[in-house]
């Protein structure tokens, strides 16, 4: 089977479609499914063109690709899907360190010793590829519905794990967030604004992006304002942008990367706000910051700061729910999302920078997605 892998992981790398095994069935409770499309994200990114990535061990290359869905094709005798069965796929597996109680407990999202794998990421293959296996708890059923964005349920259950995380620590409190605020508008920042749009927020989203772009639009559909990050004639910085429009705000999702603006975010909290950080920041980069003011205020206004990243089988099902909500609300917004698509033979060449905001590979035609797949409704029962 074709797979889209990168090579001479510890030297230049090279990223090549290529021949790969196809995985069999070898344990009752495992099963095989037909990949029809994988999402690129910012880490695909750094492991096609950055110093990130682990290939499996033993190995010098790895096979990409971290947002799936595909369509069961094969169940062992215990596993607890069906042929035709859609599904997206869970990233990260256990570590084996008996003394790592989350790992041990299902919630390898929160593993101590670090010595996790992630498929397509860390230490496993991943699943840009024609065929994948693994055990069916890794997999999340997925209704019809979510057939022309199922690979997005990854994405939204980073957002999901997030919004889970402050709704445990806001336990602390009486807490009636009415705003948020995005910084950034890429795939993550908006789905993080969707979902706050959800959750009935006010939603202001900071970014480069022009007024003009495709995702400025897409938040001024969803009733949210959009703020240009270094416009000419417009606020000199976020501090100045709040103090502009006279708020601060109850939830910031940091979804840049780019670590002074973290560090700003926690100037426009609002008292007992949470901010969230998602993005990795890489590099040495060193900041001149007020950090007597920062500490002062998250001190006396009981500010708190969360990092967070990867999701349970949880967040998964959630962020099927909330993807469904999405679409109910405003339809097509998820699926507007995607800009680009590339069939697996034009992975060698994937130019991100021309990608807009959200960029798919068709392992199948989407034209034969629907052929295999069953009409089976799915249904989760989970607090949102």
């Amino acid at each position: 089977m074709k797979a889209a892998k990168v090579t001479d992981m510890k030297r230049s790398k090279t990223i090549r479609v290529g021949e790969h095994p196809k995985p069999a069935i070898a344990q009752p409770s495992e099963v095989l499914v037909k990949v029809l499309a994988v999402g690129l994200d910012g880490t695909d990114r750094e492991i096609m063109t950055g110093p990130y990535g682990e290939a499996p061990q033993g190995e010098d290359e790895l096979i990409i690709g971290h947002e799936a869905m595909g369509i069961v094709v094969e169940s062992g005798q215990e596993a607890g899907l069906a042929p035709g069965d859609l599904v997206s796929v869970v990233v990260r597996r256990p570590c084996h360190d008996p003394a790592c109680v989350n790992c041990r407990n299902g919630r390898s999202d929160f593993c101590q010793s670090s010595q996790y794998t992630e498929r397509g990421i860390k230490g496993a293959h991943g699943f840009l590829t024609e065929y994948i296996k693994d055990e069916d708890r890794f997999f999340i059923k997925l209704p019809e519905a979510c057939l022309p964005f199922g690979m997005m349920a990854e994405p939204q259950s980073i957002v999901e794990k997030v919004w889970d995380e402050v709704q445990h620590i806001q336990q602390r409190l009486v807490w009636e967030p009415r705003s948020a605020l995005v910084l950034g508008s890429g795939p993550l920042g908006l789905l993080a604004a969707l979902t706050s749009r959800c959750l009935d927020l006010n939603v202001h989203v900071w970014s480069m992006s022009a007024p003009d772009s495709p995702e400025a639009r897409l938040i001024e559909r969803i009733g949210g304002i959009y703020q240009q990050a270094n416009a000419s004639g417009g606020p000199a910085s976020l501090t100045a942008y709040a103090e502009s429009i006279g708020a601060h705000f109850d939830l910031v999702w940091e979804c840049t990367g780019y670590s002074p603006l973290g560090f700003e975010a926690m100037d426009v909290l609002a008292p007992n706000g949470v901010l969230a950080m998602l993005g990795l920041s890489a590099g040495g980069r060193k900041s001149e910051i007020p950090v007597d003011k920062l500490n002062m205020e998250m001190v006396l206004e009981n500010k708190c700061v969360i990092g967070s990243v990867n999701a349970s089988r949880k967040h998964f099902e959630t962020g099927v729910y909330r993807l469904q909500q999405m679409e109910a609300r405003w339809p097509g917004v998820v699926t507007s999302m995607i800009t680009k698509r590339f069939a697996m033979d034009d992975v060698p060449q994937v130019d991100f920078n021309a990608i807009g905001i959200k960029a798919v590979v068709d392992v199948v035609p989407v034209e034969q997605w629907k052929s295999g797949a069953s009409a089976e409704e799915t249904a989760y029962s989970f607090s949102v």
